[in-house]
């Protein structure tokens, strides 16, 4: 990158990956799956119904840190000159604004890593609840910053149908954004192809692309409802 020129858009690159764990849906635009043993090993402990609500919040921070530093593997930077004990080198420095919007109240457990390794981050924030009769995400709030020309990550730990991540990514482009990932924990077929369909410029990271949904619209075989386990109330 040229270092008098920072851009903060969108990368021209697409990246499609096929997955086989469902039939109905091959192919995943933008789609990326962490692999790494610690990765694995946090994500074990949420999916299992005996980890309480305390280990439950680590391993979520924890797996959330993993999955921070590889939505902002291709963060903008721009180079520096710095001075060690020994000598001038050169170096990088962040170069454009971050946001990271979670989707209440599940998203919030995904904001701590963002902010313990990006301080200068700004945080937004969209209530969406789900309506349990017709699956449909319907807004209860929202509060953003301005999101022109900004890095932004939308933050929701399970992309279910996907609606909810539509209808906040759909919000987060009325502010200006114009490069926007979302970042999940556990994510169906199904959300994932619906979010490409309305959004096809936004690349997911997740931690894992389990088998589909239930007739309840819940991930299979996920982790449960990921909030209630995340503040205990079960």
């Amino acid at each position: 990158m040229n270092s008098g020129t920072v851009h903060c858009g969108p990368s021209d690159e697409s990246i499609t990956t096929s997955a086989g764990q469902n039939d109905r849906i091959i192919i995943y635009v933008q789609i990326h799956i962490v692999s790494h043993p610690l990765a694995e090993s946090l994500l074990a402990s949420l999916r299992n119904a005996a980890t309480g609500p305390r280990e439950f919040r680590q391993n979520s921070e924890a797996l959330g840190t993993i999955l921070a530093l590889e939505a902002t593997r291709n963060f903008p930077v721009v180079a520096t000159t710095v001075t060690t004990p020994i000598a001038e080198t050169e170096g990088r420095n962040l170069a454009c604004p971050l946001v990271v919007v979670p989707v209440l109240r599940a998203g919030l457990g995904m904001v701590a890593p963002f902010l313990q390794l990006f301080p200068e981050v700004a945080v937004g924030y969209i209530g969406l609840e789900r309506n349990e009769q017709t699956a449909a995400a319907e807004t209860y709030y929202k509060k953003l910053p301005s999101l022109a020309g900004k890095f932004c990550l939308c933050l929701d730990p399970m992309l279910a149908t996907g609606g909810s991540a539509v209808r906040a990514i759909g919000l987060m482009k009325d502010a200006g954004a114009t490069n926007i990932k979302m970042v999940s924990i556990v994510a169906a077929p199904e959300g994932v192809a619906h979010l490409n369909s309305w959004h096809p410029d936004v690349e997911i990271f997740t931690a894992a692309l389990d088998e589909g949904l239930d007739d309840r619209k819940y991930i299979v075989p996920g982790l449960g409802d990921f909030g209630d386990r995340l503040f205990g109330t079960f």
